[in-house]
């Protein structure tokens, strides 16, 4: 399932951050290829990452993360004039927005989204059936070992090395005695390729932009839903992106122009909900194309 969470940057942002508890994590950076259109030979490319901490590894598309000096600089600006800037004509935007929680070391798994301005979270606990061969092959600077399973109504092939000890693997694949260094499904719809690491110190689990937008009603607080519910919820989400925009927002505001802008809140609000609606057409061609039920299967 592709979905969304930071395409939403709010029209003003103030002074102040959340402050939370920061640790050093080893972060891994995975070049991802894949077809968006199953009708369509052409692929797209973007950078993720796991990133492994303590008691947990978080997995996502890094496209905004990589960003956040740019963010932080045209905040500050705001802040400092007062005035409004349009931040998505500046800002590349994510390709996914989900993001993919493992809690070691039950590696109990959390699919993570926005939903308008609420982060949900529905639980699996997912058992992968690996078939480890003998096949060894040397990918960069890995010596890897090939292994293959079945996930979400396709058939992948991994190759993983006991050289970095951790059981993990980008998106939702863990438990071979090594990180995945590579993964593809078998006709190359999705493939990711470790490309590098490097210690993250004082990491955060939250980026500078989601602390910003959490201080002003974007909440980082993670409720967990039923798996159901929460595709339900985000269905009707994809349907209409500012349904809950609409009812917050008075319409006699609509024709009030941004601070120090010639666009008005009406014209931002419609601006948002192209870029939202690009955004849930711009894939047909899901991971997993039969979901996974939580019965610890694979």
């Amino acid at each position: 399932m592709k979905s969304l969470k930071k395409l939403i940057i709010l029209p003003v942002i103030l002074l102040g951050l959340i402050a939370s508890a920061q640790e050093t994590a080893n972060r891994f950076f995975y070049e991802l290829t894949y077809k968006p259109k199953k009708d369509s030979a052409r692929l797209d490319k973007v950078m993720t990452t796991l990133d492994i901490a303590k008691d947990k590894s978080i997995y996502q598309d890094f496209t905004l993360p990589a960003q956040d000096s740019i963010i932080k600089s045209a905040v500050e600006e705001m802040e400092k004039t007062k005035t409004f800037k349009d931040m998505s004509k500046m800002i590349k935007w994510p390709k996914f927005s989900y993001k993919i929680y493992k809690a070691y070391p039950a590696m109990t798994e959390m699919y993570v989204d926005r939903i308008s301005r609420n982060l949900f979270a529905y639980e699996e606990t997912l058992k992968f059936d690996w078939k480890i061969l003998t096949d060894k092959e040397k990918i960069g600077t890995y010596n890897t070992q090939k292994a293959t399973t079945e996930f979400g109504g396709r058939k992948w092939t991994a190759w993983f090395s006991t050289d970095i000890p951790f059981q993990d693997g980008p998106y939702k694949f863990y438990g071979l005695p090594g990180l995945i260094v590579k993964i593809e499904d078998d006709q190359k719809n999705y493939s990711w390729l470790l490309s590098g690491n490097k210690t993250v110190k004082d990491w955060k689990e939250f980026t500078y932009a989601e602390e910003v937008n959490a201080k002003y009603g974007m909440s980082n607080e993670k409720k967990i839903i039923a798996k159901d519910k929460f595709e339900k919820s985000y269905a009707a989400f994809k349907q209409d992106p500012m349904a809950e925009a609409r009812t917050q927002i008075p319409q006699n505001m609509l024709s009030m122009k941004m601070p120090g802008s010639d666009l008005t809140i009406g014209e931002m609000l419609k601006n948002q909900e192209k870029m939202l609606n690009d955004f849930f057409k711009s894939t047909d061609n899901p991971i997993e194309v039969v979901q996974v039920t939580d019965k610890k299967k694979k």
